[in-house]
């Protein structure tokens, strides 16, 4: 396996020198910054990431200011009293995009964003506070206990919030690949615990954060 500076060096390469490259680096967001965010926004962008999952983003895009009214501001508080009715009138509400699982998943997501207050004393402590060299636990911890928060989208979820982690994309895949990481694109506790353990690695070789190691890699390929 490449270590991180060699890596570093083929991304530069590709992308016009070392100081071009970083430039294009930006840092998470630290854990009192993350704190700091409202309840409600953590539940918008868990909902606009479920809502593009197989739709085009332009479309949720152009509805998204619907979106807010149509689910009260994404207050999580109201939003987990929702009744059987209320999610009906919103399978029929042409505001949003009717798709009645994700919509139902913005209930039991706020549902969700109440028990991490609950246990961690609010919502930016319980995503910023987990440590990055388990990152994966996190996404676990998402997929389980939340909605339609597996695959890649709880990863999107957790960069549109600047949380510090890394996204599996086809050109972050392709250069675990070619260094011997996994062999495809990981699905099993097994490859994601390799996953980490190579980031794990990097990040001690460099001390950069997940982010910035997941940008590296991508921008080594595409």
């Amino acid at each position: 396996m490449h270590s991180f500076d060699e890596i570093f060096d083929i991304a530069a390469k590709r992308k016009g020198g070392r100081d071009v490259l970083e430039a294009l680096l930006e840092p998470p967001a630290s854990q009192k910054e993350l704190e700091q965010i409202p309840p409600d926004r953590w539940l918008a962008m868990m909902t606009r990431c479920i809502f593009n999952s197989g739709f085009n983003w332009k479309v949720v895009d152009a509805k998204w200011d619907g979106f807010e009214a149509a689910f009260d501001g994404f207050d999580p508080g109201r939003i987990s009293f929702y009744t059987d009715e209320d999610l009906e009138r919103l399978v029929s509400d042409a505001r949003i995009i009717r798709h009645g699982t994700k919509i139902r998943s913005v209930q039991e997501n706020a549902a969700f964003l109440i028990e991490l207050h609950k246990a961690y004393g609010s919502v930016g402590n319980a995503f910023g506070g987990w440590p990055s060299e388990d990152f994966v636990g996190l996404l676990e911890m998402m997929k389980k206990r939340g909605s339609r928060l597996g695959g890649n989208t709880g990863s999107y979820f957790l960069r549109f919030m600047n949380r510090d982690g890394f996204i599996l994309s086809t050109d972050v895949i392709g250069r675990l690949v070619a260094e011997g990481v996994v062999e495809k694109p990981p699905t099993s506790k097994k490859a994601m615990a390799a996953v980490q353990e190579a980031f794990n690695e990097w990040n001690d070789q460099s001390g950069r954060s997940l982010k910035e190691i997941s940008r590296v890699l991508a921008m080594s390929v595409g």
